[in-house]
C-alpha cells in the first residue's frame, strides 16, 4: 500500500499543478462569454483547437518516448541530451517552414493571417518546453512542476482581466500591442505566458552535456512516432466538432457550443491531472512485484471518482451554469454536457487500459485504436451535424471514446492481462451515467431528485468498497480482496 501511497502522493500534486492553474483559468469563461460574442468566442476556440494540433506535430511522442526510456535506460544523461537535441532541432526547422509558407497555411487551417505570427510563435516555444517538463515530472519534482504552471496561468489570466475587462482594464497597457480584433488580447497573454514559461524552464536545456547518441534516437522515434499518430487522431476527437461545426451550422452556434462544452472540463482536468501523476508512476513501477495489482486497483478508484464528478456536475449543473456562462445565448447547447461528461470519463478509463501497449512497447495498437476513433468522428460529424445539429457531435464523443476504451481492453487482456475489477468498473459506470442522465434530462434538472440520486450512488459504492477504503485510508493491505 505504501506503493499506492506515493502514487496518490504525485496525484494530489500535478492535480494542483494542472487543476489548480485550470481552474483558475477556467474563470476566464466567465469573462468572455460577457465580453465576446458567440462568433468571436468560436474564432478563439478555433485558434486553440490549430495550436492543439500543431503541439502534437512538435512534440512527435517524444514525451511519452522520454518518459519510456529514461525510466528504463542505464545512461539517462544520453537520454536526455538526445530528447533535448531532437526536439529542439526540430523546432528551429519547423519554425522555418511555418514562416515561409505562412500564407498558405493561414488559409488552409483558415487562421486569421493577423494571428499567425503569434499563433505559431506559441506553438514553437510549447515544443521547446515539452522535454523540461517532462524531466521534472519523470526525476519526481511535481512541485516545481505545479509553480512553474500556477505561475503561467496567473500571468495569462491577469493579462485577460487587464486587457478585456472593463473594471481592471489598463488602457496605457493594451496600447503596447497593435491588434486587428479584440479576441486578440487572448492570444497575446498567452504568447506573454508562454514565453515567461521557456525562461523558467531554460535552466534544464543545461542540466547534462549535449550528446547525440543516434541510437537512442531511434528507438525513441519508433516508440513515439505511433503515439504522435495517436495524439492527432486524439485532436481530431477532441475538436473536429469544433472546426465543422462553424461552416455546417454557423460560428454562433460553434461559439454556444464550444463554451458549453467547457462545463465538462471538470472531467477534463480530473483526466489531466491523473495523467500527469499516472504516466511516470506506471513507467517506474512496471517492475514491481505487485504493479498489475496496483493498476487494477487505480483503474477501479479512477472509475469511482470520475463517475462521482459525472454526478455532481450534472445534478448541480443549474447551479454552476450561471457562474461561468454570463450570456444566456450560449446555454443553446446546455444538453451536450451530461454526455460529453460520461465520453471523457470513457476517454479517462481508455487513458488507464492503455498502459499495456506502452509498456508491452506496442504502440502501433494505441496508434490503430486511436485512428478508429478519429475515423468515427469524423464520418459521424459530417453525416449527422447537417441532420440533428450539434448533439451529433456529443453522441459522436461518446460512441468515439466508448469504442477506445472497449477495444483497449480486449486487446489489453491478450497483451498484457491486468486482474480489472470489469464488474465494478462496469456497475459503477452504468449506475452514475444512467441517474445522472434520467436526472438532467427525465426530470428536468431537478435538484432534489439530483441530490438523492448522488446520495444512493455514494451508498453504493460505500456497502461494496467499504472494507477496502478504511485499509486505505489506514495505508494497510486489505486482509481480504472484495
Amino acid at each position: 500500500m505504501s506503493v499506492l501511497k506515493t502514487f496518490v502522493k504525485d496525484i494530489f500534486i500535478y492535480g494542483l499543478a494542472i487543476v489548480l492553474p485550470r481552474l483558475i483559468n477556467f474563470l476566464l469563461v466567465p469573462l468572455y462569454t460577457g465580453v465576446f460574442k458567440n462568433d468571436e468566442y468560436s474564432e478563439n476556440t478555433e485558434f486553440y483547437v490549430v495550436v492543439a494540433f500543431f503541439n502534437v506535430v512538435l512534440s512527435y511522442g517524444m514525451e511519452t518516448s522520454f518518459f519510456r526510456f529514461f525510466s528504463k535506460h542505464k545512461e539517462k544523461n544520453k537520454v536526455l541530451s538526445t530528447a533535448l537535441i531532437s526536439v529542439v532541432t526540430s523546432t528551429l526547422l519547423f519554425a522555418i517552414i511555418l514562416f515561409s509558407l505562412k500564407t498558405q497555411i493561414s488559409e488552409v487551417l483558415r487562421i486569421n493571417p493577423e494571428f499567425y505570427a503569434i499563433l505559431v510563435s506559441i506553438i514553437l516555444i510549447e515544443a521547446l518546453i515539452v522535454i523540461p517538463f517532462a524531466y521534472l515530472r519523470v526525476t519526481g519534482r511535481p512541485v516545481r512542476f505545479a509553480v512553474i504552471k500556477i505561475i503561467n496561468v496567473l500571468v495569462i489570466v491577469g493579462l485577460n482581466i487587464v486587457f478585456l475587462s472593463e473594471r481592471f482594464r489598463i488602457e496605457g497597457l493594451q496600447n503596447l500591442f497593435t491588434v486587428s480584433e479584440k479576441v486578440e488580447y487572448t492570444f497575446v497573454a498567452n504568447l506573454i505566458a508562454s514565453t515567461l514559461v521557456l525562461i523558467l524552464v531554460s535552466p534544464y536545456f543545461f542540466k547534462t552535456k549535449w550528446q547525440f547518441d543516434n541510437r537512442i534516437f531511434k528507438h525513441m522515434l519508433k516508440y513515439g512516432l505511433p503515439i504522435m499518430v495517436a495524439g492527432l487522431a486524439f485532436v481530431i476527437n477532441e475538436n473536429f466538432d469544433k472546426w465543422f461545426i462553424p461552416d455546417a451550422l454557423g460560428k454562433d452556434i460553434n461559439g454556444a457550443y464550444s463554451a458549453c462544452y467547457k462545463i465538462a472540463v471538470f472531467m477534463t482536468l480530473f483526466i489531466q491531472a491523473f495523467r500527469m501523476g499516472a504516466e511516470p508512476f506506471f513507467f517506474n513501477h512496471a517492475k514491481a512485484e505487485n504493479a498489475k495489482s496496483n493498476y487494477a486497483t487505480i483503474l477501479k478508484y479512477f472509475t469511482i471518482c470520475g463517475a462521482l464528478g459525472l454526478m455532481l456536475v450534472t445534478v448541480y449543473i443549474t447551479v454552476l451554469t450561471p457562474i461561468i456562462i454570463k450570456n444566456p445565448s450560449y446555454l443553446m447547447a446546455l444538453d451536450i454536457v451530461p454526455i460529453v461528461l460520461l465520453a471523457n470519463l470513457c476517454l479517462g478509463i481508455y487513458h488507464n487500459l492503455s498502459i499495456w501497449y506502452k509498456l508491452t512497447d506496442k504502440t502501433h495498437y494505441g496508434m490503430y485504436i486511436s485512428i478508429l476513433g478519429a475515423i468515427i468522428t469524423i464520418v459521424f460529424n459530417i453525416i449527422f451535424i447537417p441532420k440533428i445539429g450539434f448533439m451529433a457531435s456529443a453522441y459522436t464523443t461518446l460512441l468515439a471514446y466508448g469504442l477506445m476504451m472497449i477495444i483497449s481492453y480486449v486487446l489489453g487482456r491478450k497483451h498484457y492481462a491486468v486482474p480489472y475489477q470489469v464488474n465494478r468498473i462496469v456497475l459503477y459506470l452504468v449506475t452514475s451515467s444512467t441517474l445522472a442522465f434520467i436526472s438532467y434530462y427525465y426530470f428536468e434538472k431537478n435538484l432534489i431528485i439530483g441530490t438523492l440520486f448522488l446520495i444512493l450512488f455514494l451508498v453504493i459504492v460505500f456497502i461494496l468498497e467499504k472494507k477496502e477504503l478504511l485499509s486505505f485510508l489506514r495505508w494497510q493491505e486489505p486482509t481480504k480482496r472484495i
